[in-house]
């Protein structure tokens, strides 16, 4: 019996979304406070600038906004324009960094990669921003119950 082959699917015309280097943003809503947001990226891929391989890492991004936030699908798109670039590990992490200050300038940001086993080592790279000037409140102690 002969074997059926899949049916293929036409392509868009053009494709509803696609990696873009351009970060979106909205008013911060509450500009009056200190309050922290936090963006987990654990599918980041873009490719070793020596060997060509993908590199995959788990991002995540904490921010203390002031007037700007960044919109969620932008920061989507942002960082999938990295899948076919190649970068160092800490060239990129900084660069994102980077990106965000230009764009929003937060009152603070950390950036932590973890930068899953290539060769058997395991890579983590931090950058922070910390706007001139700012400084975060003192921990509020609870009592322990």
């Amino acid at each position: 019996m002969p074997r059926k082959t899949p049916r293929e699917r036409a392509a868009p015309a053009l494709l509803p979304t696609a990696p873009s280097k351009e970060l979106q943003v909205f008013a911060n809503p509450a500009p009056e406070r200190d309050y922290v947001i936090r963006f987990d990226v654990p599918e980041f891929t873009c490719l070793c600038p020596l060997t060509g391989q993908p590199d995959f890492a788990h991002f995540t991004i904490e921010v203390v906004a002031d007037k700007l936030c960044v919109e969620l699908k932008s920061l989507k798109l942002y960082f999938w324009s990295y899948r076919n670039e190649g970068a160092f590990h800490e060239k990129v992490t900084n660069t994102i960094l980077d990106d965000i200050v230009r764009t929003i300038r937060p009152r603070f940001v950390r950036i932590h990669a973890d930068w899953f086993v290539r060769g058997g080592i395991r890579t983590f790279v931090t950058a922070e921003h910390r706007q001139k000037g700012w400084k975060p409140a003192a921990p509020v102690q609870l009592p322990q119950t």
